[in-house]
């Protein structure tokens, strides 16, 4: 798996859950019964700089404001 097939998981796992606390219950679900995807989330926190405790839900802040931030900008446009 690479950087941005772990990254889309979250996303994925964000958007069928629909709240940051439910999709972070599951990915440690998930890393709990898949040692292949610990080590991929262990190396990709390595990469970003993240610890292994904050990463997912790091990643998922930062893609909620992203995402605010879309909208924001389409409605500035609208306006």
């Amino acid at each position: 798996m690479h950087k941005e097939e772990i990254t889309e998981l979250f996303r994925r796992l964000l958007q069928q859950t629909g709240a940051v606390d439910i999709a972070e219950a599951e990915f440690k679900r998930m890393i709990g019964e898949d040692e292949s995807l610990r080590n991929e989330y262990r190396e990709w926190c390595h990469m970003v700089g993240s610890s292994e405790r904050k990463g997912f839900t790091d990643f998922c802040e930062e893609y909620l404001d992203s995402q605010d931030s879309i909208w924001n900008a389409l409605n500035d446009f609208d306006e």
